[in-house]
């Protein structure tokens, strides 16, 4: 018991630089103070003493803020950084050297009895503010990023962000044939369609950006494969001719152009504080 103690009070000196001494961990950290509370009330659910399991359960909710429901399955040197607001479902299971921060829940989306909680496996983290909804696994190593919505199974060591989640980085990204494309005709591409205003590359982990780049690259090859079946039908037929393509001009797009490279200037009104009261109130605050 003293063993297992000892094991979650290292574990947050792992894991938070702010925890000083050992006096302080067992006494200010709600997040140690509802996994021993859970271990206890566990131990009264398996032995089927379910009332007192949950009247305990809901003592330690009301004590840290933390609500573990005493059927859930909590690994070793778990840790609840802050805690404040994080729910964790009957049928959840958190596997060892997990890591959640404030306002993660672990919750399901069926009204049916059996699994309905999410898997969480050895090592992962979930930002503050995550939702990971659904009887499905979530891979070792994987990390959740702040107020993301995970309804799907997550690979280990990937990372996943968004609403709903989507996956920015994985252990063993997809491998793909390279795309021939002549990097000025790309670079001049992009320009034309402003798509280096919105401040994001190929390089960067974004989904939107990165489906955006994959258009842009299909737009090219399309383009080249345009030209060579005319230059083809052109040796074919003397008399054939190509028609011109609209042409994409620097005008049309001006306006969008700005308004994405437009910052938004602070007036004077809005610098100043709305009347005397506020002023006084967040001075005050």
């Amino acid at each position: 018991m003293f063993q297992r103690l000892r094991e979650d009070i290292n574990s947050v000196f792992d894991r938070d630089p702010a925890a000083r001494n050992f006096l302080e961990v067992l006494t200010n950290y709600p997040g140690l103070h509802a996994l021993l509370i859970h271990r206890l009330s566990h131990r009264l659910w398996r032995a089927n003493l379910r009332w007192l399991a949950r009247s305990l359960s809901t003592f330690s909710r009301w004590l840290t803020g933390i609500e573990i429901h005493p059927g859930a399955t909590i690994g070793r040197r778990f840790f609840i950084d802050h805690g404040m607001g994080v729910v964790i479902g009957e049928t959840a299971e958190v596997g060892n050297d997990v890591t959640l921060y404030q306002g993660v829940t672990l919750g399901g989306t069926s009204w049916n009895k059996g699994k309905r909680h999410p898997t969480l496996g050895d090592g992962v983290i979930v930002g503050a503010g995550a939702k990971i909804l659904g009887p499905f696994s979530v891979g070792a190593g994987a990390k959740i990023g702040s107020n993301a919505v995970i309804t799907k199974e997550v690979p280990a060591e990937a990372t996943v962000v968004g609403i709903p989640g989507k996956i920015v980085k994985r252990a063993e990204p997809d491998t793909a044939d390279a795309l021939e494309v002549d990097p000025e005709r790309r670079e001049a591409m992009r320009r034309k369609f402003g798509f280096d205003a919105y401040g994001v590359s190929e390089d960067m982990p974004d989904p939107v950006a990165h489906s955006i780049q994959a258009m842009l690259d299909h737009m090219h090859a399309v383009d080249e494969r345009l030209e060579r079946m005319c230059q083809t039908l052109r040796k074919v037929d003397a008399s054939y001719r190509v028609g011109e393509l609209p042409e994409l001009r620097d005008e049309d797009f001006a306006e969008v152009l700005d308004d994405a490279c437009r910052m938004p200037e602070k007036t004077p009104e809005s610098a100043e504080p709305r009347d005397k009261g506020d002023g006084d109130r967040g001075a005050n605050g």
